[in-house]
């Protein structure tokens, strides 16, 4: 009845696609380093976003600190794909590991809800550095998110 089912998640809310876009358009450092949503459906997301060397560490590899902002901002909107309408989602803790060197032409954030429940949502993420068509795990995260009302 009105439920988008995908991936075993169902969406509570029928406008979650289009309340997941405002949210991120309101992002300001996900415009700064260039990132776009490339995937939204119920309880999945990915951000996709291209090198820039003003994104790097000393060794020329993408900071731990962006790749980590783009995966925790998938899994919370990955949480906030299966929240009712006027909710919203904070980060309540992730731990992060780093599994290769941060190197690529492109950057890809997946996110996934594991488990989604009233208040919170345990979600996992990778990023990928893709070179030459070629995609390198470089980090994995496993996220909790805790869903609020809009004030």
């Amino acid at each position: 009845m009105g439920e988008i089912t995908m991936g075993g998640f169902v969406a509570r809310d029928k406008e979650f696609e289009s309340r997941v876009r405002a949210s991120f358009a309101r992002q300001s450092l996900m415009t700064t380093i260039g990132a776009r949503l490339t995937k939204i459906l119920p309880g999945e997301i990915e951000i996709e976003f291209p090198f820039r060397s003003s994104l790097c560490q000393q060794n020329g590899y993408l900071h731990a600190g962006i790749a980590t902002a783009v995966v925790d901002t998938a899994c919370g909107y990955a949480a906030l794909s299966l929240t009712a309408a006027g909710m919203e989602v904070l980060t309540v803790e992730y731990k992060a590991n780093f599994v290769s060197p941060a190197a690529g032409d492109l950057f890809i954030a997946r996110a996934k809800v594991k488990k989604a429940g009233r208040t919170l949502t345990v979600c996992s993420g990778d990023v990928a550095a893709v070179h030459g068509g070629d995609e390198t795990l470089i980090a994995t995260m496993l996220a909790t998110m805790m869903a609020l009302p809009v004030e």
